[in-house]
């Protein structure tokens, strides 16, 4: 969901969200320069490293779903905030949907986060396509470089999974993230 608040301009979304996204940049960069981060991108197949770092944040998504307790206020207070402060025009419409599909707790569901990597490609593809190829309506179904990395991602799960065991509690410290429930 985040993908869609790049950029410094927050001034579209509520004050709680944008302090929000703000505390989820400053998650997503601590994460990305931890030893075990760098050490797991460094074993996605050659070629695709530059697309592991989008991967591997909906793979920690993942881990940290399996892990909440889904009784917790948590969820329901993201949801509660998405939907009485509406989200920027570009992802207004995703809003509902998320909301009403209970994304953040089916994000626990490996299949599902899948599906979410397979989406999220081919949103990046397109719009890659668009700007090399201006106006061509001709898609290059291989060039989902996120699906490409699903066999990778499923092979390595019970590494990623470790990873995740080992910089989490670490993150915790170091940026008061929230202990999910084992």
């Amino acid at each position: 969901m985040l993908t869609g608040s790049r950029g410094g301009q927050l001034d579209g979304w509520p004050c709680e969200v944008a302090r929000g996204i703000r505390h989820h940049r400053r998650v997503d960069a601590y994460v990305d320069h931890h030893p075990r981060i760098v050490a797991a991108r460094s074993r996605a197949p050659d070629g695709s490293r530059r697309y592991a770092g989008i991967a591997l944040d909906l793979v920690w998504d993942h881990f940290l779903a399996r892990r909440l307790d889904h009784d917790d206020a948590l969820i329901p207070r993201c949801y509660r905030l998405l939907i009485q402060q509406p989200a920027p025009d570009r992802l207004a419409a995703m809003m509902p949907v998320m909301v009403r599909q209970d994304w953040l707790r089916r994000y626990a569901d490996w299949q599902f986060t899948c599906r979410a990597l397979e989406g999220l490609g081919e949103r990046l593809s397109e719009r890659l396509d668009r700007r090399s190829n201006r106006g061509s309506t001709v898609k290059d179904p291989s060039s989902n470089q996120l699906a490409a990395l699903i066999p990778w991602l499923t092979d390595d799960y019970r590494s990623l999974d470790n990873d995740f065991e080992a910089f989490w509690p670490e993150l915790s410290d170091a940026l008061g993230a929230p202990s999910p429930e084992a």
